[in-house]
């Protein structure tokens, strides 16, 4: 059985920040205290964590404290993270090599794949984010972008989706072009708006510095010195990721992200993504990152839930496996 702990931490922060820390209506004291099992007491500036997981719990509002002493913002998802780093062994400790330079003062990974990630953003003219949603793959490759065009890496940003999804085709669906495709870029946009701004991104869409658009608007093009982005890229047939691939020019980073998981494309018609990965794993200048349920930051429960899937997919794989292999020996038999 293990030992209970007990364990004091003082925060030298003002009430304005003292309310930040702990929270609208103390959540995020709660979210730490259902995160370790522990009790969190509060008398003013000092609080005290009973329970096995004491000094992890006190650890995570240490670092909170820090990050508002440090001018920057906290909320209930970045509490939520630095749990979860903290559940992990302090594996993701902040990293300043690492770090994006952003409107929201700077944005870190938070698991060892993100991390990963946010290098090969950092360093390769092409790299795969590919994985589960809720790993940060679309949010950190926009926000690689933001970066790089702030730092004058690049002149401008090119974000793209394929156009058909869950079923739906363009042609069947209600208004013009922009009217058609805009709620599948709609992501897209909440990224810059909140890595942006609404009105500064409003401006570089008009200027054209940012532009968002369907895949199908790439072809015949060269793009040169700029940050481009393909997102949801399963859903792209292995021509169109043949196509996308080849309109990268100099000065370009290009990013690919996706989960090979949720295809929505006709039935017999291969990923363009799955192709990829596979074809261009060796080539020198790509880099592939894979995410797993581990590197979820959403709700604990969206964590949850992709475990759920991906043990009940694997099941399901074995126990096709095993059928097949029954028919095949009372075949032969």
């Amino acid at each position: 059985m293990q030992e209970l702990q007990e364990q004091v931490f003082s925060a030298e922060l003002t009430a304005a920040e003292l309310s930040r820390l702990v929270g609208p209506l103390d959540e995020n004291l709660r979210q730490i205290e259902n995160a370790f099992g522990v009790q969190v007491l509060r008398r003013g500036h000092n609080f005290r964590f009973a329970g096995v997981q004491a000094a992890g719990a006190a650890q995570v509002l240490r670092r909170a404290a820090a990050r508002i002493q440090a001018g920057e913002d906290l909320t209930v998802n970045d509490v939520q993270m630095m749990i979860i780093a903290e559940q992990r062994g302090g594996e993701t400790e902040d990293d300043e090599g690492f770090t994006l330079r952003t409107r929201r003062s700077g944005l870190r990974p938070r698991t060892p794949n993100q991390k990963a990630y946010l290098k090969a953003l950092l360093e390769s003219d092409v790299t795969f984010g590919i994985g589960p949603a809720g790993t940060g793959k679309t949010y950190l490759a926009v926000a690689a972008a933001v970066d790089a065009f702030e730092r004058d890496a690049v002149e401008r940003i090119v974000l793209t989706r394929p156009a058909i999804e869950a079923g739906e085709r363009l042609g069947f669906l209600p208004g013009d072009l922009t009217q058609k495709v805009d709620p599948y870029l709609r992501p897209l946009y909440d990224a810059l708006f909140d890595l942006f701004g609404f009105e500064k991104t409003q401006r570089l869409i008009e200027k054209q510095v940012i532009e968002i658009a369907p895949l199908a608007y790439m072809r015949g093009r060269t793009l040169n010195n700029a940050f481009v982005i393909l997102d949801e890229a399963q859903n792209t047939t292995v021509e169109q990721m043949k196509m996308f691939l080849t309109r990268i020019g100099f000065g370009t980073r290009a990013v690919i992200t996706g989960d090979v998981t949720q295809v929505d494309l006709p039935r017999g018609v291969r990923s363009g993504l799955a192709h990829a990965s596979r074809v261009l794993e060796n080539v020198r200048g790509i880099a592939m990152v894979h995410f797993s349920a581990a590197d979820v930051v959403r709700h604990p429960l969206v964590g949850a839930i992709v475990r759920a899937y991906d043990a009940y997919e694997a099941r399901e794989k074995e126990e096709e496996k095993a059928r097949r292999a029954q028919l095949k020996a009372e075949a032969e038999n």
